[in-house]
């Protein structure tokens, strides 16, 4: 089962590094990664193209805000789950993935996933 992780940003220099982090430190390696960046003007760009061969798809352009970008990334995913992971957010442990698979396999029959959140200040 492959999964697709978009991540949309604009100017998320102080976090994005953190939620690529979460990404590549997963155990599950049927994953692909997709940011879509609404044309930041930080220091994203040098953060992202630091990453650029952990990722499946850039996109640096500019969109019509998160939900444009979003479909965008959604478009471009070629996984049998889609999940949504935002630039300011990072995955608890590094068996998430593992565990979405499990469920979804367990559960054929089940259209999406939600899961518990931690706030983080």
């Amino acid at each position: 089962m492959k999964i697709s992780v978009i991540t949309v940003c604009f100017n998320s220099g102080k976090t994005i590094e953190d939620c690529l982090q979460s990404v590549i430190k997963q155990k599950y390696d049927n994953v692909e990664h997709i940011i879509i960046d609404g044309g930041s003007s930080d220091n994203t760009h040098s953060l992202l193209n630091q990453y650029k061969k952990e990722l499946s798809h850039l996109v640096i352009e500019h969109d019509d805000g998160m939900y444009d970008a979003l479909n965008k990334g959604i478009k471009l995913s070629s996984g049998d789950v889609i999940c949504l992971l935002h630039s300011d957010d990072v995955f608890a442990s590094d068996d998430v993935l593992d565990q979405v698979a499990f469920e979804f396999t367990q559960h054929p029959e089940s259209e999406a996933l939600l899961s518990n959140i931690t706030y983080v200040d």
